[in-house]
Parts: C-alpha cells; sequence; structure tokens
C-alpha cells in the first residue's frame, strides 16, 4: 500500500531487511568465489605450495607444539603461544590456496589479442618512457617482472583497450597518460 503512494518504509537494517553484517558476509563470501585468473605454471606453483603446507608444514608446526607443551606450565609459555599463532596463519594459507586452485581459471599467454585482456602481453609509453607488461591475475602479480594484475591501478586502465590508444591514469601524483604501442 506504501508503495503505491512512492512510499517505502524505513528499516533499521537496511535494505531488503538485512543486517549490515549479513551484507559484509556476503560480499567475503562472494570475494571467496570470485575467478583466479592464473597460468598453467602459476597453477602448478600454488598446487605445489599447498601441497607442502599441507604435508611439511603441518608436520613442522605440529612438532614445535609438542615441544612446547614438554615445558609444562601452559599459562605462559610464550613458545607454545607462538606455535598455536603460526598454525593459524598456516591453516589460514591453505583455505587461501584451496580456493586459488578451486576458482583457478587457466590463462593461455600465448594467445594473440587484439585487446587488452589477461595473458596480453602489453608495450605501453608514458612520459617518454616505454615499459613492456604482462597482464596476470592478482595471484601472480610481480610488477618488479613486469607481471601486472588486471586489479591493479595499470591493469584496470589498460584492459579491453587496442594498440594505438591512449588510456589516462589516475595515480596520488597526478593523472598520467599511458599510449599502448603493442599488444599480442
Amino acid at each position: 500500500m506504501l508503495r503505491a503512494f512512492g512510499l517505502q518504509r524505513f528499516s533499521l537494517t537496511g535494505t531488503h531487511g538485512r543486517t549490515r553484517a549479513h551484507r559484509e558476509r556476503r560480499l567475503r563470501l562472494n570475494n571467496l568465489e570470485k575467478p583466479v585468473y592464473v597460468s598453467a605454471d602459476g597453477l602448478k606453483k600454488i598446487q605445489s605450495e599447498l601441497d607442502d603446507l599441507k604435508t611439511a608444514g603441518r608436520q613442522r608446526v605440529a612438532e614445535r607444539i609438542h615441544a612446547a607443551m614438554e615445558f609444562g606450565d601452559f599459562t605462559e609459555n610464550s613458545e607454545l603461544e607462538q606455535a598455536k599463532n603460526d598454525q593459524a596463519f598456516l591453516e589460514g594459507r591453505i583455505m587461501t590456496l584451496e580456493q586459488q586452485v578451486k576458482n583457478a581459471q587457466i590463462i593461455d599467454e600465448k594467445a594473440k589479442h587484439e585487446t587488452v585482456e589477461i595473458g596480453s602481453h602489453v608495450v605501453v609509453e608514458a612520459e617518454g618512457s616505454k615499459e613492456q607488461y604482462v597482464i596476470v591475475g592478482s595471484a601472480e602479480a610481480a610488477p618488479a617482472e613486469g607481471r601486472i594484475s588486471n586489479e591493479s591501478p595499470v591493469g584496470k586502465a589498460l584492459m579491453g583497450h587496442r594498440a594505438g590508444e591512449t588510456v589516462r591514469l589516475n595515480v596520488p601524483a597526478g593523472a598520467v597518460e599511458m599510449k599502448i604501442l603493442t599488444v599480442r
């Protein structure tokens, strides 16, 4: 009835009766499900790290916890506390890597690209300097090696553009224009 008059009910919980915590939790869950773009080699590295952490990493932490428990007094045992913290960090890393493997989308870096997309090799010129980048997923980004994420500011600015186009990128120091020389 209220909507017929262009009115809505006011809700303290936000839109559609959901609480803010509920919306934030859904956002986190959606981030866990987003695709992880990796090359075949990148996926092998992730799987290798995951296997190492599940076997040798867990074994090392278990040994540290066992050794720390032998000290006796659990109330003020900093070794035990640190070992448990390390275990929690290890398990978090394992969960992250498992999600990356589950959501992995293999990119073909050898494919020919007309526009800048994940897997593209791009040569750009900005302020008289030429730079070469490979656009990769965030899991494989290594800017010092010229591998930039599609989610980085430069990667986002280049995505979808063709050779010959100029893109404008806003950075803390101001705006930078980059001319795309080649895309392959």
